[in-house]
């Protein structure tokens, strides 16, 4: 779907499934914020903080709920979810970067490999031995495939990504920049001197339609392999350890780490920056906030969070201090309950 042209406003509600208001003749060619479009874009309201921009916005259109619309002074395309028909509004105008479908010369494939066909191998690409790839597939410059992996059809591996050996790909996955999947995890014992090593002798597994962002790892399993399901999002720089298990359609947003052994259910989102200590388990259907800290298993599906609010320096040092004392509160409360006890059953004879 995805295209480089303009668009009239009645195509567009026919490509989105959405009712319209307006002009069905404007043209559309591109999108932008309520704030910054200009004639000839398509916006959208998520967000109600930003509702009085519908009133001042230049947009030609805008994808909007219902009970919104009266106050969009442009043509409006009726959504139940804006973000979503937003999301999708995306693909119309999405600049394609396809390179050409070919092996460079450069590249460099063992005689063993199996490519599919219209596959694309960028510049200084190296793939080892007894690795498949589908069709429509493409590795970007400066690649690194190792021994037996195999990597499903209409995949796309940007530049400088790294695969290690044995791991599976599936179909329709997106790895961006930097990625690396199957480095070793984190694996060690200590003797009382020295800590000795856990080879990774597992993998990892990457189910359909997944995306990882630049510069994420994802660790192979010390002895069962680490598992991605289908459709799950993963952001930039994102930790994800040894034999965890994530389920079907979760998003991972940016920075979070993810100990070894941990596994989360379908649909879950864990926050930006948000972590979880390693041999735990999170049921489907759980969020996690930002920078939130997941030290025990979630049981029940929900919205969990940890830390605290920010605030002003000095509160932030007076309230610390004084969660160093609770401990000792705590006591001092103990011993009075004790006392009150005592007397009551002292007035009761």
């Amino acid at each position: 779907m995805a295209q480089n042209k303009n668009y009239t406003l009645k195509e567009i509600s026919l490509l989105l499934d959405l009712s319209f208001r307006g002009d069905g003749s404007c043209e559309i060619g591109g999108i932008a914020t309520l704030e910054n479009a200009n004639a000839g874009q398509l916006s959208f309201l998520s967000n109600r903080a930003y509702k009085k921009q519908l009133t001042t916005t230049k947009a030609s259109a805008v994808i909007v709920e219902e009970k919104y619309s009266g106050l969009c002074k442009t043509n409006a395309l009726i959504s139940e979810s804006p973000y979503l028909s937003f999301a999708k509004a995306t693909a119309l105008f999405v600049k394609p970067q396809i390179p050409e479908k070919k092996i460079h010369s450069t590249a460099q494939l063992h005689e063993s490999v199996q490519i599919g066909d219209s596959i694309s191998v960028g510049p200084n690409v190296v793939i080892e031995e007894n690795v498949s790839i589908g069709a429509n597939s493409i590795i970007g410059a400066n690649s690194y495939i190792g021994n037996g992996v195999i990597i499903g059809e209409d995949c796309r591996f940007h530049n400088n990504v790294s695969i290690y050996h044995n791991v599976k790909i599936g179909c329709n996955v997106l790895l961006h920049s930097g990625v690396v999947i199957g480095a070793d995890g984190f694996g060690f014992a200590f003797d009382g001197e020295k800590s000795i090593k856990i080879h990774q002798l597992g993998s990892v597994e990457i189910g359909d339609h997944v995306e990882v962002g630049a510069c994420s790892t994802i660790d192979r399993g010390a002895i069962d392999n680490t598992i991605i399901g289908e459709g799950v999002k993963i952001d930039n720089q994102v930790q994800i350890g040894h034999n965890c298990k994530i389920g079907g359609h979760s998003i991972i947003c940016g920075c979070v780490g993810i100990a070894g052994s941990v596994t989360i259910g379908k649909n879950c989102i864990m926050g930006g920056g948000s972590g979880a200590v390693g041999h735990i388990n999170i049921v489907d259907q759980v969020q996690v906030s930002a920078m939130s800290l997941v030290s025990e298993s979630i049981l029940e599906p929900g919205v969990y969070s940890s830390g605290t609010w920010h605030m002003k320096t000095s509160e932030w040092k007076r309230n610390n201090i004084r969660f160093r004392q609770l401990d000792s509160i705590y006591k001092k409360i103990s011993k009075l309950e004790k006392v009150k006890k005592e007397n009551k059953n002292m007035d009761d004879f």
